[in-house]
């Protein structure tokens, strides 16, 4: 995801994306900041006893009032894709012995194949986006920090890349470790993506099927 000069007549999504390209586990994005995307497993708060809910909310309170940094979080809400799993089960039943498992197990994917035709099944990914900007290092002076702000030359960018990648990735790593331990709190797990996940993820969010 390198940053190229979109032609003209590119679609005009393109334009928006801002992102740089994806290294180290980070969005490197066109402003120079960079960010961490970490999946998050999820807890049936409905399921939940009114004295667990509240518990649940106290502890989110905990942790948002524990960060001093901004996060985003995202739903992603997907249509939900059986045919993967449909051919898998079809499989088991060419190799069922058993006639009357054999039977059931047909029966199994008439039924799932005819409820997925008739309600609209939804698959919800959890994401947190826990962001770090150059002009939040206390390691630069003022004059730096503005100059990092209102200069956009390739060189710049370099020395970004060469002289500085390792150490924000450290401070941000340190920001991810916060996030993991606040949520682990509240019952939920957070693993932060490779670069090929963040490309994928990335495709998906700006590559919508219709």
């Amino acid at each position: 995801m390198n940053q190229v000069k979109l032609p003209k007549n590119a679609p005009e999504v393109q334009k928006f994306v801002e992102i740089q390209e994806i290294k180290n586990g980070m969005a490197i994005m066109k402003d120079n900041s960079i960010r961490s995307v970490c999946a998050c497993s999820s807890i049936n708060f409905d399921l939940l006893s009114t004295t667990e809910q509240e518990a649940v909310i106290s502890r989110f309170q905990e942790f948002l009032n524990s960060i001093d940094f901004p996060l985003q979080i995202i739903v992603a809400s997907r249509h939900f894709k059986v045919e993967g799993y449909l051919n898998q089960i079809r499989e088991l039943e060419k190799k069922q012995t058993n006639e009357l498992l054999k039977i059931q197990t047909n029966e199994y994917i008439n039924f799932v194949e005819s409820f997925v035709e008739f309600e609209n099944i939804m698959n919800k990914s959890f994401y947190i986006i826990i962001p770090f900007n150059i002009v939040e290092s206390q390691n630069e002076s003022i004059s730096t920090k503005i100059k990092n702000i209102i200069s956009s030359s390739k060189p710049k960018k370099e020395r970004f890349e060469t002289e500085k990648l390792n150490q924000y990735k450290a401070q941000l790593d340190q920001r991810i470790s916060l996030v993991a331990q606040g949520l682990q709190a509240l019952g939920i797990k957070t693993i932060p993506l490779n670069d090929e996940q963040l490309t994928q993820l990335y495709f998906e969010f700006y590559n919508i099927e219709k």
